[in-house]
């Protein structure tokens, strides 16, 4: 039996056994990335959409995503990649990319305005060895790295990506232990960790989206915004928020969409605390 240091799950895995997330496999002792090189997503997208605000922005950043998430958060917007057993599927008959060949891809896209690569879609710190070995290669080549995640890992995954990592957006999901249990299946302890490490070497931004009923109230914002203007990032900036608005999809489609004047006025809240917030899908 393997224990998967990954994240708080620790999942207990027969050797050849794929743990809860769907990207990790327990082989010959230890826990490997199931999901390495597998690619799923690729896009020259603008960095804004990642969404950093506050990180070069009007530049492009090419996007990369694999398969499988540690969460299960009803209303994912990418579920056929996070939780598709038809993406699994895919990708383990596609071949892998090496780390060498996608820093080589992100390099040859620098002529497009492209500043490096965001692992994002699903969630890369379950496969954070691809991501640190491809970083390293970007990072020798002049390129930044960015990883947009739920922030769901122990800091000894953060210790091995944090050389190579310039800016992260990390969803701070909500503010309550019921919501990150009951609701999506995480340990906000944990995330909250993982940010207060993360914010010491390189800039973050958070992103909170607003689900009726369940993260919205006033409290809950005030009690949200004012942990996070206790964090610095490395230049001496406060740290960025994002309140984005919710969508009906996947298995919440019986909610209706978050009301524009509900983010807006939440976001109005959270500038009681801080310098920098910004809505998201109004």
């Amino acid at each position: 039996m393997t224990e998967c240091g990954v994240c708080f799950r620790h999942c207990r895995l027969e050797d050849g056994q794929i743990g809860f997330c769907g990207g990790r496999v327990a082989k010959n002792g230890r826990t490997e990335a199931f999901n390495y090189g597998r690619i799923t997503s690729l896009a020259l997208d603008p960095i804004e959409k990642k969404p950093l605000r506050r990180f070069y922005p009007g530049s492009r950043i090419l996007s990369v995503g694999s398969f499988g998430c540690n969460l299960r958060c009803p209303f994912c917007q990418n579920y056929e990649i996070s939780w598709s057993e038809e993406a699994k599927r895919f990708a383990q008959t596609a071949d892998t990319v090496s780390p060498e060949e996608l820093a080589a891809l992100a390099a040859s896209c620098t002529r497009k305005g492209n500043i490096g690569i965001a692992f994002t879609y699903n969630e890369p710190l379950i496969g954070y060895e691809f991501v640190r070995d491809t970083a390293k290669l970007a990072r020798a080549s002049g390129l930044k790295n960015v990883l947009v995640t739920n922030g769901t890992a122990e800091l000894s995954v953060l210790e091995e990506l944090r050389p190579y990592i310039d800016a992260m957006n990390i969803d701070l999901k909500g503010f309550t232990d019921r919501y990150y249990q009951k609701v999506l299946g995480g340990s906000r302890k944990q995330v909250l960790s993982f940010i207060e490490e993360a914010v010491k070497t390189c800039h973050i931004e958070l992103t909170t989206l607003i689900v009726p009923g369940e993260n919205d109230s006033e409290e809950e914002m005030r009690e949200l915004s004012q942990w996070v203007s206790r964090l610095n990032n490395p230049d001496g900036e406060s740290v960025p928020l994002h309140v984005s608005r919710f969508f009906p999809q996947f298995h919440m489609t019986d909610r209706l969409p978050t009301e524009v004047r509900t983010v807006r006025h939440l976001a109005s809240v959270a500038g009681e605390s801080l310098e920098y917030v910004y809505t998201g899908n109004c």
